[in-house]
């Protein structure tokens, strides 16, 4: 369920294309002009923006707002004017460029079937080489064989279980981890890249039911490193994905610094699917709302940016 908050009365593209024209034009940007306009705008919205721009100024609106904006702001506002498969693709990419091989995964092992065909579409349109490729030249070892596996499987993602094959997958994942010296990866990756999420939720369930501990302990216990963030995030996601993504953005800003490329990929990208779940997530595990942390970690027209996208505290 999206936060994104819409004016009620339906604004023209072509008046709000005119509108940041005039924040662009004279000595400096009106930053806060932008920020109003495009923080408030749906994604089929800030698509018809740019077409009128593109036809009045005869400019693409992406690249004036790269040289009117900077910093983490440029950051934040030049992924959001993206579709959602294009934020995806761009996150992806950018992650990899910098070897954020974990920023990578978030974004592939999260998201569904249907949305990993569409950006892997776009990734290869966009920079020109297939997803599966850039995932060859960026990983090794498990990580590599789970994500490949990951976007190249097209599984069913529908509600219906198979019980049968929930216990099945529990005992086989049992035998190939805790139950023998050494853990056969290959099989954690064959079920995990294979079921749909309600099919591996109740895997996970068996799991417990059968031998009394949790099946994310276990996957902490026989894996490491990428390979275990891989899993779990499949894993979490696959149980609770707000629950998932409100533990991504308590990581991101707890402690000394904000991460502040995991905090812009996970509210931008999350906004108008379930960022509304995700901040209720976030208020029951830690006991503050996200628009308060994120007032505290951040300032300025970037944190006027993000709390506009994520939305009031009630």
């Amino acid at each position: 369920m999206s936060t994104l908050s819409v004016p009620p009365n339906l604004i023209s593209p072509r008046q709000d294309a005119m509108d940041l024209y005039k924040a662009f034009k004279g000595f400096g940007c009106d930053t806060a002009a932008v920020v109003k306009i495009l923080a408030h705008r749906d994604a089929m919205q800030r698509a018809l923006i740019q077409q009128e721009y593109r036809s009045m100024y005869s400019e693409d609106l992406t690249k004036r707002l790269s040289k009117e904006l900077s910093g983490k702001l440029e950051t934040a506002v030049l992924l959001w004017m993206h579709d959602p498969a294009g934020r995806d693709a761009t996150a992806v990419w950018l992650a990899l460029q910098v070897s954020d091989v974990r920023g990578a995964t978030e974004v592939i092992c999260s998201r569904t079937p249907p949305q990993i065909q569409v950006f892997k579409q776009v990734y290869h349109a966009k920079f020109g080489v297939h997803l599966e490729q850039a995932i060859h030249n960026a990983t090794t070892g498990d990580l590599k064989k789970i994500l490949r596996a990951y976007i190249a499987v097209g599984r069913y993602e529908g509600p219906e279980i198979d019980l049968a094959l929930a216990e099945k997958d529990a005992k086989t994942l049992y035998k190939a981890g805790e139950k023998r010296l050494g853990t056969d990866e290959d099989v954690f990756i064959q079920i995990f890249s294979h079921r749909s999420r309600a099919q591996l939720a109740a895997a996970a369930a068996a799991y417990h039911r059968i031998y009394g501990t949790e099946l994310t302990k276990a996957v902490k216990k026989e894996t490491s490193g990428d390979f275990e963030y891989a899993l779990l995030t499949i894993l979490r996601c696959a149980e609770n994905p707000a629950k998932y993504f409100a533990k991504v953005l308590y990581k991101a800003m707890k402690g000394l610094g904000t991460t502040d490329t995991t905090l812009i990929r996970v509210v931008v990208t999350r906004t108008e699917i379930d960022m509304y779940y995700i901040k209720a997530e976030f208020h029951k595990e830690y006991g503050k709302s996200l628009g308060d942390w994120i007032h505290s970690e951040t300032s300025g027209h970037y944190r006027t940016f993000l709390l506009s996208l994520v939305g009031t505290n009630h």
